[in-house]
């Protein structure tokens, strides 16, 4: 790989393609806004030098907060163009934690979005006395603020713009002086355990994971990428910075987060990168709508997923179909699939990709069953995002692919990965110690147990922290049997207790949207989420949901018992992180009342907890919530294995 950095590949995009062929495209207003390499280059080019001109230099350091929008990769390539160093705080991170990254990155200056990213930080002003600006990229609200403090976007680019007046070739001379090893982006951990800590990825590190992933996955530059992920997420940068760089292909981001879905329907991408929890979205959305259709397509639904679910089998274990089932599923596809596949906006869709965390093999083969080419990828924020990845034709469910050419591999005699490779980050922001506990011996510590398959793929089983045993000491992987739960349309999140218990339980959190609509349904009365969350007729259809569970499990890790939370997990409460990952020890501390209960001999539980906002207020709820003892599997299979088949069908 030559000298490569961030800069020099949108200054040599811009000198291919110029003006005829569009890089970026907004949504703003109701219309799509479009953006040409030539248009990118010449913003980055400004702000670069307005940056210049508030005396950023090379190791300063600049924080960028809001959605996704063009104004935020401007920003950051700006930084690189200049060699200080970008980094990302979530936008709905509430006031400690964005006062935490601000202070531990040392940043100078400060990109917010909009009006109620600005006053978060003024709020902040006295904690924070490093900033020097306050940068805006959304006027609306703006006018009446008189601050010197503030500034917005565009007069940054003026100031640029007057300095390239006095020396034309300012910002390609920083551009020449960009070096692969200098730092390209501190990129937070998802912080599982507490407050994240800041990887440093230098451009070699993000570019030889981008021209890996490109050999065995190719993107072009005719793609289209819908951006709809937090860009402070390493996987977001991996696809809507980094690899749209090198491989030219066009990003495109929604109006509003809200808006999202209707907006990727519009794009119709050819490449999506998706955590699981969308991927977890979208299914439960399929099988809702499906509940509310009409006998005659529930009946064409479930007959076609029967077809699509053995057509996948067929991929997964590498055989050839006979003729007869490429027929079967043909039809299957035109009747059912491929009306599916346009209403989600997949039409275009070739390649798809999941990672950040495991995807249940029930939601993987259900996409496959549909006829996407779902591929699972894995790595960690310390390896810029990506170590292995299916390959076309070698897809297995419950792995996740081999490693990427340029990363190394191995397992540790305790069963944890190791990884290594040109990815691998430089060290972790001002944290020696956490540096040489994670980097031993050349090689980064996941805390991720797994094993290698005969055919050389990584099977990802759990953290170690989290892997538990019984008090029989029977082993056992709660995130395997949360990912199956969640699987259900009428569950958001789930949390499986067990270690050096009896038994397994869970917490159930519920999809409130899903489930209201069930309620509605089946005529159930209810107000709010904590007062749906306790109506029995939601208990009984959330315990057929396990049941269904707990077919697929050994005899010793099923759930004995479950309750339903009186509110969704939530990162504001600090029970997940910003990218939606359980924070197991926090949450076995604050419900540990709820976890005795499940555990003793009552059927309900008196709670009384506060629930925080995010501007910072909290209240006090008081309720009650009900300790549900499944039955045997012999008793439900008396009521629902023993129906006729036509009443299956159509369930």
């Amino acid at each position: 790989m030559t000298n490569h950095t961030l800069p020099r590949l949108l200054l040599k995009n811009q000198i291919k393609y110029g003006s005829d062929k569009i890089a970026l495209r907004e949504k703003e207003f109701g219309i799509w806004q479009e953006y040409s390499w030539q248009d990118y280059f010449e913003h980055v080019k400004c702000f670069a030098m307005g940056l210049d001109a508030l005396n950023i230099k090379k190791g300063d350091t600049l924080a960028i907060i809001g959605d996704n929008r063009p104004e935020w990769i401007w920003a950051e390539l700006a930084a690189q163009s200049l060699g200080a160093i970008p980094l990302g705080i979530y936008q709905d991170s509430i006031l400690e934690e964005v006062a935490y990254v601000i202070k531990h990155s040392d940043a100078k200056i400060l990109i917010a979005e909009d009006q109620e990213q600005c006053d978060k930080i003024l709020s902040l002003k006295a904690d924070i006395p490093d900033i020097i600006k306050l940068v805006y990229t959304d006027n609306k609200g703006m006018r009446s603020y008189n601050d010197p403090f503030l500034m917005s976007f565009t007069e940054v680019e003026n100031l640029g713009k007057e300095k390239h007046a006095s020396d034309s070739q300012f910002f390609e001379k920083k551009v020449d002086l960009t070096d692969e090893n200098d730092v390209a982006l501190i990129a937070y951990t998802s912080g599982t355990t507490g407050f994240p800590k800041g990887s440093i990825l230098t451009h070699k590190n993000m570019l030889s994971m981008a021209i890996s992933l490109n050999k065995i996955d190719p993107k072009y530059e005719s793609d289209e990428f819908f951006s709809f992920l937090p860009l402070p997420w390493v996987g977001e940068q991996m696809m809507g910075v980094c690899s749209a760089l090198f491989s030219g292909f066009t990003v495109n981001f929604p109006e509003q987060p809200e808006t999202a879905m209707a907006d990727l329907f519009e794009i119709g991408p050819n490449v999506l990168f998706s955590p699981p929890r969308i991927w977890e979205g979208m299914s439960r959305s399929i099988m809702v709508r499906i509940q509310d259709a009409t006998l005659f397509k529930r009946i064409c639904y479930n007959l076609s997923l029967t077809i699509g679910y053995k057509w996948a089998d067929f991929k997964f274990d590498k055989i050839k179909p006979p003729w007869y089932w490429k027929a079967i599923y043909k039809i299957a596809y035109i009747i059912m699939f491929r009306a599916l596949r346009d209403r989600l906006g997949f039409s275009n869709l070739r390649s798809a990709m999941t990672g950040g965390a495991l995807l249940g093999p029930d939601v993987f083969k259900f996409f496959h069953a549909l006829g996407i080419n779902l591929k699972q990828m894995y790595g960690q924020t310390e390896m810029s995002g990506i170590s292995t990845i299916h390959r076309s034709g070698d897809i297995q469910f419950d792995t996740v692919g081999p490693p990427i050419p340029g990363t190394e591999i191995k397992i540790s005699p305790e069963g944890e990965i190791l990884s290594r490779g040109d990815a691998l980050f430089q060290e972790y922001w001002k944290n020696p110690k956490a540096t040489a506990e994670t980097i031993v011996g050349g090689w980064l510590r996941s805390g991720d147990a797994g094993y290698f398959t005969k055919d050389g793929h990584l099977v990802c089983i759990d953290r170690l922290k989290d892997m538990m045993k019984l008090k029989d000491s029977t082993k056992f992987s709660p995130i395997f049997i949360e990912n199956k739960l969640k699987f259900c349309p009428f569950i958001v999140e789930a949390m499986v207790l067990g270690p050096e218990r009896e038994f397994i339980t869970a917490i159930i959190c519920i999809d409130f949207s899903n489930c209201g609509k069930w309620a509605e349904k089946n005529r159930v009365t209810y107000t709010t989420y904590t007062d749906l969350a306790s109506k029995k007729e939601l208990y009984n259809l959330i315990e057929k949901e396990i049941y269904r569970v707990n077919k697929t499990l050994p005899d010793k890790m099923q759930i004995r018992k479950f309750l339903l939370l009186y509110k969704e997990l939530d990162a504001d409460d600090e029970e997940l992180t910003r990218t939606r990952k359980l924070r197991r020890k926090f949450i076995t501390g604050k419900y540990s009342q709820e976890i005795e209960a499940l555990y003793g001999n009552k059927e309900t539980v008196s709670v009384e907890s506060k629930i925080r906002y995010q501007d910072g207020k909290t209240y006090t709820m008081q309720t009650s919530l009900d300790i549900c003892a499944l039955k045997s599997n012999e008793e439900y299979e008396s009521q629902f294995e023993k129906m006729s088949w036509w009443k299956k069908l159509i369930k």
